[in-house]
């Protein structure tokens, strides 16, 4: 019981996990603009991996998607990469968790067969969730270093007044969603491996046993078996008289009732 439910815990944490991602990768919000300045503003502007909105006082909001691939910056780039493989990666762990929870059963599939396939999904959907940090990580880095620079010459003394020339960024909805969402996701790929060890049935030792064809030349003794194969002289043959078993000298010692016919 405790082996399904570690099972069942962590594919749960980890279809939630997922859901996150694949919300975090759609959300517009990676990076929005930064009204620390300027906290009355006519227009609001943020940006998501496939397209930059801007929002108005009036409540009007207009997005626009990235129509070129070539001219986005290439950390960008590989945050798509990432998050897709992650959410790909994560999406056939799904599939193959399902068919080996325990507490479904699917013709005769073994119990070893079921701990190899948790293992697997497990193993996949730590690296999914692996990805989504990671990715999430990569934008955030972004994020803060374009927010330093921009910092740097954000005011420029023009006739003694200072005037604004570039909008900052800084971190969106979508960060926090995709990083608890990785977690989460790496979280349960590390409860269902555990639960794989539950799974795995038991080896057990069986002590050999060797047996042999028992015959007029096999001579049993409390230490074990020895076979008499017939050959060397302290070899002797053993014959059955009157039910028990007599060496040949013993039998020419010992006089029988048929010697005297």
């Amino acid at each position: 019981m405790a082996t399904t439910t570690c099972q069942v815990v962590g594919f749960l944490l980890s279809l939630l996990g997922l859901a996150g991602c694949i919300a975090a990768t759609g959300m517009d919000m990676w990076s929005t603009q930064d009204l620390y300045d300027n906290p009355v503003t006519a227009v609001f502007q943020y940006e998501g991996l496939w397209r930059s909105c801007v929002r108005q006082s009036s409540g009007l909001t207009e997005c626009r998607p990235y129509f070129t691939v070539l001219g986005l910056p290439a950390r960008l780039q590989a945050v798509r990469a990432l998050m897709i493989v992650g959410i790909v990666l994560g999406v056939i762990s799904l599939l193959v968790s399902i068919f080996a929870l325990k507490c479904i059963r699917i013709g005769s599939m073994e119990d070893s067969v079921k701990a190899n396939m948790t293992l697997t999904s497990g193993v996949m959907f730590i690296v999914s969730g692996l990805c989504a940090i990671t990715g999430v990580s990569v934008f955030a880095n972004m994020l803060v270093t374009n927010f330093w620079m921009s910092n740097a010459s954000m005011y420029t003394s023009v006739g003694g007044m200072v005037q604004t020339v570039q909008t900052r960024y800084t971190f969106g909805a979508a960060l926090f969603v995709g990083w608890v969402a990785g977690g989460l996701t790496l979280i349960g790929g590390v409860v269902m491996c555990i639960a794989c060890r539950g799974m795995t049935p038991e080896e057990t030792n069986y002590k050999a046993v060797s047996y042999h064809a028992s015959g007029h030349s096999v001579a049993y003794k409390p230490g074990g078996f020895k076979a008499s194969t017939g050959f060397g002289s302290n070899t002797k043959s053993k014959k059955i008289y009157d039910g028990g078993a007599h060496t040949e000298e013993e039998v020419q010692s010992q006089p029988s009732k048929y010697n005297y016919v």
